[in-house]
Parts: structure tokens; sequence; C-alpha cells
């Protein structure tokens, strides 16, 4: 064999090698990108809400406002919460809602006025449950879960 067609075919292999390894490259950029994908939509999933309450005659009344409640909802007047409450009373980090080992947690964040879960002050974290209320300032707000 001559020389050039030595270097030719060294040229042909070294041009499939190049373009095995960018398939290669690409393959594994294209699964990461859908792994971060999945892993960002797991994070952004609703797992149930929160419903904005008034009371009316004595009879708590929906207002209509609904918040999703997300694995970690922070609520309080600071814009960077979850749910911003517009509510004197309330502080600007007041509470949290977390789900932790399966279960839904309720925990005041040290707020100046406390918090309350169907009426009961939250002094340390608690469970919470389908129906539950939270009190916080003059606001009050429903759990509804997924089931």
């Amino acid at each position: 064999m001559s020389t050039d067609v030595i270097l030719f075919l060294l040229r042909l292999i070294s041009g499939g090698l190049l373009l095995a390894i960018l398939i290669a490259l690409f393959v594994v950029i294209w699964r990461e990108y859908h792994s971060a994908v999945k892993d960002a939509e797991l994070e952004r999933r609703v797992y149930g809400r929160l419903v904005l309450l008034r009371t009316v005659d004595a009879i708590e009344v929906a207002t209509g406002e609904i918040y999703p409640l997300l694995p970690l909802t922070s609520l309080g007047r600071a814009p960077t919460n979850t749910v911003r409450i517009n509510d004197t009373f309330a502080s600007s980090e007041h509470a949290m809602v977390a789900f932790r080992s399966g279960q839904w947690w309720l925990e005041d964040r040290k707020s100046r006025n406390g918090t309350t879960l169907n009426d009961m002050p939250v002094n340390q974290p608690i469970v919470v449950t389908d129906g539950d209320l939270i009190g916080i300032g003059q606001l009050k707000f429903r759990i509804e879960l997924e089931h």
C-alpha cells in the first residue's frame, strides 16, 4: 500500500473516532438535560394548596385566593416567601409548611404574634392534615392536600 492510501485510511479512522466521541458527548448532555428537567418538575410539583379564608358572620369563607403547597412553603410578609401575606400582624418570615418523612409539618418561625393550628397555638413543629386551619395574623388558611 502506498503512503497516500495509508494516510487516507488514518484520516477516515480519526474522523470516525472524532464523530463517535461527539455523538457520545451529545448523548450524555441530552440525558443530563432530561434528568435536570425531571428534577425541576418534581420540585415545582404542587402537593396541594392553601386557601385563604375570611371570617364573615362567624363563618370561615374562602376568598378565592389559592396558593400552591410546595415541599417547602414559607409564609410571611417578606417578598421572599412562597406565600406573601399582606397583614401587619404577620412577621416577615412567619411560618413554614414542610413535607418531611411522609408527613406535612407546620412550624412557627419565631413570629412575634404566633401561629395557630385549628385555633391552638403552635409552639413546636406539628403535623398538619387535610382541612386544618392555619392562623397567621388576622388571616386563616385551609390546607387542602392531594390524595
